[in-house]
Parts: structure tokens; sequence; C-alpha cells
């Protein structure tokens, strides 16, 4: 191994160390940078959103569903009659029934804080996704003006057509965004 790379897996590639195996640096840096800030965001969150966020992985979970089945079954069991091991304290179910719903409340209620959690770092995501986008079609249109320049001035024939024409003008998301709301709008043939 060359003295100068990283023997551990943990190291960070940067411009002079290579990444991991079958990374780029650059990747291998956005990754890390991505990680960073999930755990940055993680502990930014509040304690009322952590403790959701648990109830939610908990609720969505097999040890949920076990438990759930062994207390329910147990309730119903001994308060039908099945296992009488103890005399029945509900054996018309309706605490069972309300318990039952009570916990669904808070259930559904921790599930949707976190759902809300989520939809709003989707919606961050989406705005750098869209960002990193609008910077990219900016640059290559930059690019193809500048190579068509570069044409002119050593005087390379093209075969320069409409599109070329059309993928030289640089987009405007608004009008983007207001023709998908227009065609959204269109009722469909169906």
């Amino acid at each position: 191994m060359h003295p100068s790379v990283p023997s551990s897996d943990t190291a960070r590639a940067t411009p002079t160390t290579p990444a991991a195996e079958g990374l780029a640096p650059a990747l291998a840096r956005n990754i890390d940078a991505l990680v960073e800030r999930r755990k940055r965001e993680a502990k930014a969150a509040s304690l009322e959103e952590r403790a959701a966020a648990a109830i939610s992985r908990f609720a969505g979970s097999m040890i949920f569903v076990y438990i759930h089945l062994v207390f329910f079954g147990g309730w119903i069991a001994f308060n039908t009659g099945i296992a009488p091991i103890v005399q029945a304290w509900d054996p018309s179910l309706v605490i069972l029934a309300m318990f039952a719903s009570v916990e669904a409340i808070f259930l559904s209620t921790f599930v949707l804080i976190n759902q809300n959690r989520m939809a709003a770092e989707d919606d961050a995501r989406a705005d750098l996704d869209l960002q990193v986008s609008l910077l990219n079609e900016h640059e290559t249109t930059k690019l193809i003006k500048m190579v068509e320049e570069i044409a002119k001035r050593l005087d390379v024939q093209t075969e320069a057509d409409e599109e070329l024409k059309e993928l030289k003008r640089d987009v405007a998301p608004e009008a983007v965004l207001d023709k998908i709301v227009e065609a959204g709008d269109q009722p469909t043939l169906g």
C-alpha cells in the first residue's frame, strides 16, 4: 500500500487522498457532506420531533406487532373465557376497544408529525435539486455558446439547426412551472 494512502475505511477523501474503491473523490466528499448534514439536522431536531420519530419507528416494527399480538390476544383470551386463568375484567371488550382507539389516535398523530418533518426535508431536497439543475442548465447553455464562438473563430463549419438555437437559450423556470400548471388544468380525454 502506498504510504500516503490511508488504510482506514473511515478516512475522508480529499483532493489529495483517494476515495473508497469505486468512488470518485468528489462523490465521496459529497456523500460525507450529506451524512454530516443529516447528523446536524438530527441533532437540531426538537425533543418532540425526536420523540415522534422514535415512536413512529417503533410502531412500524415487527416487535410492536408481536407485543400487540400478545397483549390483545391475552386480553381477549382472558376476558372471553378462552383462557379462564383469571376472572374476566372486560367481558364485553369495551375497555380494550377504548384503549385501542386512544392508542390509534396517538400513533396516527406521531406518524403525521414524523411525515410532516420528512415532507419538509423532501421539500428542501427538491429545492436543492431544482437549484442544481438550473445551475447545470445555465452552465450548459454557456458552454454551448462558447463552443459555437470557438467554432466561428476557427472557421469550423457546423450544421447549426433550430435545436442548437433553442439550446443556447436560458430556461425561465417560472415559465416552465406555469406551463406545467396550465397543462395540468387541461381536461384529459379518456
